[in-house]
């Protein structure tokens, strides 16, 4: 039996599926991720770009901080692609519970998934950070330099979790919670190098365990099955 046959057998038996997805589920809809060969760590820049992507960098080199998330980090003409619209798909045939993402990009809410826990923010939530009032993306992406709030001129920040920020305590509860109750969990597009995110996968309890990506990760050893192939092109073969 083929792999994407297996996968379809283990999705028919399962009611309670949840989705674990990183950057690779992205890269596929133009978005480049972060480690890969041609991602955005081994580009060469003044500064590392987890260094721009940190809190105090944002805090003191604010302008820099935007020069480089505008052009690296927003991707606003950016598309869902067959894995985004796959999963969606499977919460709405009442099979899959919940998209947990480390991605920014909010293409699992474009696609149509309901249940989407972003472990590290949205880039399409700004605010300004002195009043609170709200921005689209759009303000922020055309906006010259610094955007500033038009209420009261505070500096507006993206709702992103930041390098050296905590991540949102109900959001790691509801994902825990999530991964406790699967029967099914699959895990796309991710190295599973960041913590305390790639520590969620310890609280899964259930049948199978399925890793979809390019490369190799940590969790190859414990899955139930494992393919090396881009997280899109796999889930287009599934029927919900």
């Amino acid at each position: 039996m083929n792999s994407i046959d297996q996968l379809q057998q283990m999705i028919d038996a399962s009611s309670r599926i949840v989705f674990f997805g990183g950057a690779g589920v992205s890269t596929e809809s133009n978005i480049p991720d972060f480690r890969s060969a041609d991602g955005l760590y081994h580009q060469t820049y003044r500064y590392s770009p987890e260094q721009i992507v940190s809190h105090s960098f944002f805090m003191k080199n604010t302008e820099a901080f935007y020069e480089f998330y505008k052009e690296k980090m927003m991707f606003l003409d950016a598309k869902p692609n067959p894995a985004h619209l796959k999963l969606a798909e499977l919460e709405k045939a009442g099979k899959l519970t919940a998209v947990i993402t480390q991605n920014i990009d909010g293409l699992h809410q474009t696609a149509g998934s309901k249940n989407v826990l972003e472990l590290h923010g949205s880039i399409l939530r700004n605010y300004c950070m002195r009043c609170h009032k709200t921005y689209d993306a759009f303000y922020v992406k055309n906006a010259t330099g610094i955007p500033i709030c038009g209420e009261c001129q505070g500096t507006i920040r993206p709702d992103v979790v930041l390098y050296e920020e905590g991540l949102d305590s109900s959001i790691i509860q509801k994902s825990i919670r999530a991964i406790s109750d699967a029967d099914m969990l699959i895990i796309g597009g991710t190295s599973l190098i960041v913590y305390p995110a790639a520590g969620f996968i310890d609280y899964f309890r259930g049948r199978y365990l399925v890793v979809i990506n390019k490369d190799a990760t940590a969790k190859d050893v414990r899955a139930d099955l494992t393919i090396h192939d881009p997280i899109g092109k796999v889930l287009e073969q599934i029927h919900a």
